[in-house]
């Protein structure tokens, strides 16, 4: 409901607030109530088909806290996280947990320079990862090493190795080695500490517990500081009353294929499942038959999903080969899903829940929340992004007045709780962009509230194209790309244009096959449909649409090959 409040109008969600238990650290918010269900299966590794019950992750995640304390790693230090989805990364996330310790994730597949940044601008003290990427974490703390080397001599004091814990073994690590800078530790021996040396260890509300990256609105990757009480009061506003907003249930398989070092998935598919007792299932990365397998082997009912997979799941030719009954939702976040895409997908799965979510790593994630997913299902509209979430308030602002808008105007899309960050590490001036003197939180995005208080993202407010004054949203422009049955995927960027300012420019991705696709017929098939400021100027066809893990196009890699010579 809007409410009035001097000249704001304030937005907050059609259901009531709910008592949130933000008091407790997040381990005993997630594991809350353990006698009652700790035989239930919390996780299934989908490689190895292993199952661990609740009891199970608990005891393991505290284990691995005692092995982490043996190591050297105290309250408030940072360890990395450098994994694909696996039992490992959960333990080892609740471990820091439970040790009041800050856990900072990056993709595996990163570059050493890439994954080097974050290790030094998070000032990490001890980083688990798989044997296959030793080489290249190894490469990069050398580095790391030598740098601590000069200004440890300068110091007179003596240079520290930099520890590493592998998940499996790497036969050519030599341990004893004093010559080497990497200290190589193993998983198996970490996770057999004593769950009862650590003790109790006093966490507030607003300890980090969390440091994700992210570019925020604008500029380089930041570190964002979530807390205990922000991410509980996260999960709380999803997962929690008696009619949540996310009803997710114990006898509910969720798979889990988004990655863990993503907020996306560590919030609303690991720990608002923790909370929930569903059973997690473990996937390391997505391939669109492993993933209806899954589904049909372990009658998965909630997909977590993310665009890409939605176009996946659209075009595959394969489903009539499975038995997708089961699942019962299908969330979509992570990046605007459009009206023809959604409506594709509804087709196909005509029993289950197909909605949105709209979330940002600083905002906690979650900002809005499809009501489709509540307990009481309400009905949406195709292409909406929910419903602001509970114990919220959400304001559209105009970007150059700064003043709140009613209903059904665009502006920039601003949320405020305490479940949003408590700033970016090391950085106040980017936090003081970010979080104004009120506490609301500006996401950088575009969009507006209807009458039935659904958000609809209209695009990034950096990303809209200016043709003449005239704005063009290239998420639009993508979801009308995509209905082409000859498109398999596509991006659109602006152009520099010397009459118009900017004029927008298409990347495409045929579909298998149809290499006779041309620029004019695209031309044409947009044309017929849009106003003439928002006609595709160019086309250039590619390999593939370069996105972020959490399914977001890299519109910047797009400029970038703009700018230098593209042959089509």
């Amino acid at each position: 409901m809007a409410l009035e409040e001097e000249k704001e109008i304030i937005f907050r969600s059609k259901l009531p607030d709910i008592y949130i238990p933000n008091h407790l650290p997040l381990h005993c918010y997630c594991f809350e109530n353990l006698s009652e269900y700790g035989s239930r299966t919390c996780l299934i590794n989908a490689p190895t088909g292993t199952h661990y019950t609740y009891s199970d992750v608990q005891l393991t995640s505290r284990r691995v806290a005692s092995g982490l304390h043996n190591l050297g790693v105290q309250q408030g230090d940072v360890i990395m996280i450098l994994l694909p989805n696996s039992p490992e990364f959960v333990f080892s996330f609740l471990a820091a947990s439970y040790l009041g310790a800050i856990a900072t994730a990056a993709n595996p597949f990163f570059t050493a320079a890439e994954i080097g940044k974050q290790v030094k601008a998070s000032n990490a003290k001890l980083l688990i990862t798989q044997a296959c990427y030793y080489q290249k974490v190894k490469a990069l703390l050398k580095v790391e090493s030598e740098d601590d080397d000069v200004i440890n001599n300068n110091n007179n004091n003596k240079k520290k190795k930099k520890k590493v814990v592998l998940v499996d073994s790497l036969s050519n690590v030599d341990d004893d080695d004093d010559d080497d800078d990497v200290e190589v530790h193993y998983f198996s021996s970490v996770s057999e500490g004593d769950e009862n040396e650590v003790g109790e260890v006093k966490i507030e509300g607003d300890d980090v517990v969390a440091l994700p990256y992210s570019s925020g609105t604008t500029g380089l990757p930041k570190g964002v500081m979530l807390t205990h009480k922000g991410l509980v009061s996260s999960i709380a506003q999803q997962v929690d009353g008696e009619n949540p907003n996310l009803y997710y249930t114990c006898d509910d398989v969720i798979l889990c294929v988004l990655p863990l070092f993503h907020i996306y998935s560590l919030n609303s598919v690991l720990l608002c499942g923790l909370r929930a007792k569903s059973t997690i299932l473990l996937m390391p990365k997505f391939e669109i038959n492993a993933f209806l397998t899954l589904v049909h082997k372990h009658r998965v009912t909630v997909a977590p999903v993310v665009p890409p997979i939605v176009l996946a799941i659209a075009k595959s030719p394969d489903l009539q080969n499975y038995d997708l009954s089961s699942i019962r939702i299908l969330k979509s976040g992570g990046a605007p899903l459009g009206k023809e895409l959604e409506h594709t997908v509804r087709a196909k799965f005509p029993n289950a829940i197909l909605g949105q979510g709209y979330g940002m790593t600083e905002a906690g994630p979650v900002l809005t929340m499809s009501l489709a997913f509540a307990k009481e299902a309400v009905n949406v509209k195709a292409g909406a992004c929910g419903t602001v979430v509970r114990n919220a308030e959400m304001k559209i602002v105009d970007p150059e007045t700064g003043h709140s808008l009613p209903r059904n105007q665009s502006g920039e899309i601003c949320i405020r709780g305490h479940q949003i960050m408590k700033g970016y590490l090391n950085d106040r001036e980017a936090t003081e962009r970010t979080i104004d003197k009120e506490g609301w939180l500006h996401t950088g995005d575009i969009g507006y509230i209807d009458e039935d208080d659904e958000l609809f993202i209209v695009d990034r407010l950096k990303e809209l194209i200016k043709y003449k004054g005239f704005q063009v949203a290239p998420a639009e422009l993508e979801a009308l790309l995509l209905s082409h049955p000859k498109i398999s995927d596509a991006a659109v960027v602006p152009m520099k244009d010397e009459a118009a300012g900017e004029v927008p420019v298409a990347f495409v991705v045929r579909s298998n096959g149809y290499t006779d696709l041309t620029e004019d017929q695209i031309k044409q098939f947009i044309s017929k449909q849009v106003v003439f400021y928002k006609r595709i100027n160019q086309v250039f066809f590619i390999d593939a649409i370069p996105k972020s893990p959490s399914g977001k196009i890299l519109r910047k890699d797009l400029r970038a090959k703009l700018a230098a010579p593209l042959p089509n």
